[in-house]
């Protein structure tokens, strides 16, 4: 990037944090450029008008022919099995999404943030997939309509906002087994809502150990606000990690990697970032944490990467928990790197990690959130939609790119405008992915089983 160019940018990001300093809660470093905002709210206001035409595009099933699903989306190993458009959710954006499967139906369920609330989806019929119910925002914030994130625990979704006095939200998902399938769509009421934080930015979900951590907030520095929820309705204050600053998102496990003097303990990975002194605009690093005891924290490492022209976003380990891959949501933006880069960290010593590779499937978007499943990463990377990598090559500093579906057919930019904002690829149903697309809607993808099944070559 050009030095003048990287001087300004750091004086703008100076001159907005010595702003949000003076503000009592904790300031939400990925705003700083104003251009996502600008970016999501142009989307919104937009979305009755683009819905009116997706309405009449075709939603069914749609099959990769010759590098196109429906005549309109660049594809590859990937078939579009269906699709839900923004009007049906009933919202005017759409942001994050996770699934839940009914442990006695066996019925899978797509559960998809919007600006308005949270919508239902059920996808056990993946050709026809039917909104079945919706849980509005807790709070009704026009200053930070955006974003919305769920996980789910014991048949519970919980779900954060950084709408002002929104806080927790806990829905039933038991409820989801007594709807028909041709009932009208149903308004739920939250069972619960844990109001120690008003606004956060992310949550997590350790399901073997029942704790949940808030990332993000505007408590706790925005660092991890950890509650306890074994008993998903009466969420109980389990602590606060404050030492590393802010956190944007993180991924908590019972460890069982290669690191045999923190086996069996309770381990955080979280994407931190937080202002820079030194004059760039941001102080990046992948913090590891010991929150077993969640009274006495015990630091593992903080380790810094990059220039600062970027911003630690998120990222996800390995089955095997020897790796991280990680996406930074502004060093395409930046233009500190030309393509879409993933950064590949090894674990294997966890108080001196360190990247092995920073591998690129040669697009230009900017990447936002990555899951992993068996020999697969699932990466949706905003413009350039869902992208498929093989993950047997990671330890020897491969991420090679094997599928692809392109939600966003317009461009490839390094923007905000449009495109893929999420995935979830643990439904019950082998292969089928949900795809949160901002400006369209929410797509049902099947990922073309490869021979052998396990051999993602």
């Amino acid at each position: 990037m050009d030095q003048i160019m990287k001087q300004f940018t750091s004086l703008i990001v100076a001159t907005l944090f010595l702003l949000a300093t003076s503000l009592s809660f904790a300031h939400r470093y990925d705003d700083f450029d104003g251009e996502k905002r600008a970016a999501f709210e142009q989307i919104r206001q937009g979305s009755a008008a683009k819905s009116s035409l997706l309405t009449n595009s075709y939603k069914g099933y749609a099959p990769c022919v010759d590098g196109m699903a429906a005549d309109t989306y660049p594809c590859k190993g990937i078939d579009m099995v269906s699709f839900v458009d923004i009007a049906t959710l009933g919202v005017s954006f759409v942001n994050d999404m996770w699934g839940w499967t009914d442990p006695y139906t066996r019925k899978d369920y797509a559960l998809v943030g919007g600006t308005e609330g949270t919508v239902i989806i059920d996808v056990s019929r993946a050709l026809s997939p039917k909104v079945v119910g919706f849980l509005p925002a807790a709070s009704d914030d026009p200053e930070n309509p955006f974003w919305r994130d769920i996980k789910v625990y014991k048949n519970h979704a919980f779900i954060v906002s950084e709408q002002i006095g929104h806080g927790m939200q806990v829905l039933d998902l038991n409820q989801l087994r007594y709807i028909p399938r041709d009932a009208p769509r149903v308004e739920f009421t939250e069972v619960a809502n844990y109001n120690k934080f008003s606004s956060s930015h992310n949550i997590a979900i350790n399901e073997d150990t029942g704790f949940a951590y808030v990332v993000g907030a505007d408590t706790c520095l925005g660092g991890l606000e950890m509650i306890d929820i074994r008993n998903p309705r009466d969420p109980k204050d389990a602590g606060c990690f404050a030492e590393h600053g802010y956190i944007h998102d993180t991924q908590c496990v019972k460890y069982k990697g290669a690191d045999r003097r923190y086996r069996g303990r309770e381990i955080c990975f979280s994407s931190s970032a937080n202002s820079n002194e030194e004059g760039e605009p941001f102080f990046n690093t992948l913090s590891i944490v010991d929150v077993s005891d969640k009274e006495n924290i015990t630091v593992i490492s903080n380790t810094k990467y990059g220039s600062g022209f970027g911003y630690s976003h998120q990222g996800w380990l390995t089955p095997s928990q020897s790796y991280f891959l990680h996406d930074d949501e502004l060093d395409e933006f930046f233009g500190d790197v030309e393509t879409t880069t993933t950064r590949l960290w090894n674990l294997k010593d966890l108080e001196a990690p360190f990247i092995i590779a920073e591998t690129t499937n040669g697009q230009t978007s900017i990447d936002h959130n990555l899951y992993t499943e068996g020999g697969y990463a699932y990466a949706s990377n905003y413009t350039t939609g869902l992208r498929v990598f093989s993950t047997w090559g990671v330890g020897r500093g491969k991420l090679k790119e094997i599928a692809y579906f392109d939600v966003y057919p317009e461009n490839d930019n390094a923007t905000f405008e449009g495109g893929n904002w999420s995935n979830y690829g643990y439904f019950r149903q082998r292969g089928l992915i949900g795809v949160s697309s901002i400006d369209r809607g929410f797509f049902l993808l099947r990922l073309r089983p490869r021979f052998p099944w396990w051999f993602p070559f």
